[in-house]
């Protein structure tokens, strides 16, 4: 009876696996047709634009960049990965080391089919006018075409750039698995991040930061220097409707889950900080005074949410924890990604303790309130950090508070709630939507024996630690 369950086990496995390259092979086929309508008019566009171009890379923008590319990078693996990995319980460690790396991998080779494209190719834009590709870019850049070597994007080489926005693309889904971890199965995992990066993450990407007549960017004026409502709000949006469809661990709030390691946790947590000096100050695309002030500001604000993190934690507990410090780095890092390119020091200072002091409610209150199982707080931290930070920056992105911008606070104010009230809804629907998906064709959790034994395992035959 055994080796027939198991043997129906690997049948439906391999069916499953079937469907997603099913699923995934249909999704390239609509979008080679769709090539075929859109290849003449990026040409055209690609053309024009030459004429006007930079005819050489600066050498030190494009070294600095090569660099934050790889801090980046640095930031999911092993950053994330240990970050995670060290929360989890020391079943499942290999299962939070194996989604990140995985998710690297698969979302490298969507970015270069189809992603840049739908998160950057401009054709059909226009300056102050609302159109279909104010949401989302077209296919004109399907399998990167018409860059190579002597392309530019700025002063760079436009392959640095498809690199360098390739790891934002990665991180993303790979913090939404933080909310889930200990109880997705590994293929409803792959599935949900290969469809959600192209059609929630790479739109998002695109109403942000593809220039004139982009819906954030252009139309609503939205400021995000480099992730706020693209990443943050997005991953810990999409993680609180994942955590909830998904359902709470077996256990949870009854049985004690610590951490299998602290010590690893810390590791990643340090990596994370080290690599986010790429992610907010590499956003510049250049090595200029705000690339420079980007990274002070993202010091400063890491720095003092963390101390405040640990302060209130230290008066309502009696004592301060490694745990609670860390986090509160992560919702410091969070908070001022969106206003890094534009506030200043005392700007940072502030939004670096409010998020502290928020994250920390968002992570324990609320969290208890509500009753949902977020198992590693992304939307504690990354969901209610990216709404602080996004909110904040239009107040102290303002000249007279010390920032960059000749805005009037109201007024950005207005714009900067208006991008994430779009980010929440759209993350949050079409995320409910595809998760329903993959839940009918592969189903989303893991069977009860199979959580208890562990997702290491159950779902990948190993073990972290063989003592």
């Amino acid at each position: 009876m055994q080796q027939r369950s198991a043997s129906h086990w690997k049948n439906k496995r391999f069916s499953y696996s079937l469907i997603g390259t099913l699923i995934l092979t249909i999704i390239l086929i609509s979008c080679v047709s769709s090539l075929i309508l859109t290849q003449q008019a990026y040409a055209d566009q690609h053309e024009a634009t030459e004429v006007e171009a930079v005819t050489a890379p600066d050498s030190g923008d494009t070294a600095w960049m090569l660099t934050a590319t790889a801090l980046v990078l640095f930031m999911t693996i092993p950053g994330l990965a240990l970050f995670y990995g060290g929360l989890v319980r020391v079943q499942n460690v290999l299962s939070v080391l194996m989604q990140c790396f995985a998710l690297t991998g698969l979302i490298s080779i969507l970015w270069i089919v189809i992603g840049y494209s739908l998160a950057f190719n401009t054709a059909g834009m226009e300056a102050g006018k609302i159109t279909f590709n104010s949401f989302v870019g077209g296919l004109g850049t399907f399998f990167l075409a018409g860059i190579g070597v002597d392309t530019l994007s700025g002063t760079i080489p436009e392959t640095v750039f498809v690199v360098f926005q390739m790891t934002f693309a990665i991180i993303t889904p790979a913090l939404i698995a933080g909310a889930f971890a200990e109880r997705m199965k590994f293929s409803a995992m792959l599935l949900f991040s290969a469809v959600w990066s192209l059609i929630v993450y790479a739109p998002l990407c695109h109403m942000a930061w593809s220039g004139d007549g982009s819906l954030f960017g252009d139309i609503i004026g939205a400021l995000d220097f480099a992730g706020g409502n693209v990443v943050h709000i997005n991953a810990g949006i999409a993680a609180l409707v994942a955590a909830i469809l998904v359902g709470k661990r077996l256990g949870y709030q009854t049985t004690a889950m610590p951490p299998h390691s602290l010590t690893i946790t810390v590791v990643g947590a340090s990596m994370l900080w080290v690599g986010w000096f790429g992610f907010n100050a590499g956003s510049e695309l250049a090595a200029d005074g705000v690339a420079g002030m980007a990274m002070l500001v993202t010091q400063v604000s890491t720095a003092t949410a963390a101390i405040t993190w640990m302060f209130i934690e230290w008066g309502k507990h009696g004592k301060p924890s490694v745990l609670g410090i860390v986090t509160g780095a992560v919702g410091g890092l969070v908070a001022i990604t969106p206003a890094s390119g534009t506030v200043g020091p005392i700007g940072a200072l502030v939004i670096g303790f409010v998020s502290g002091a928020v994250c920390f409610w968002g992570a324990t209150s609320l969290k208890t309130k509500l009753g949902y199982d977020d198992s590693l707080d992304a939307f504690g931290v990354h969901g209610i950090g990216g709404i602080v930070g996004a909110l904040l920056t239009g107040v102290f992105s303002a000249t007279v508070l010390g920032g960059s911008e000749d805005i009037m606070i109201g007024s950005q104010l207005w714009a900067q709630f208006l991008s994430i009230v779009i980010t929440i809804l759209w993350s949050g629907i079409l995320s409910f939507i595809i998760l329903k998906i993959v839940d009918a064709i592969v189903g989303l959790r893991v069977e009860e024996d199979d959580e208890r034994m562990g997702l290491d395992l159950s779902q990948h035959n190993e073990r972290g630690y063989n003592l």
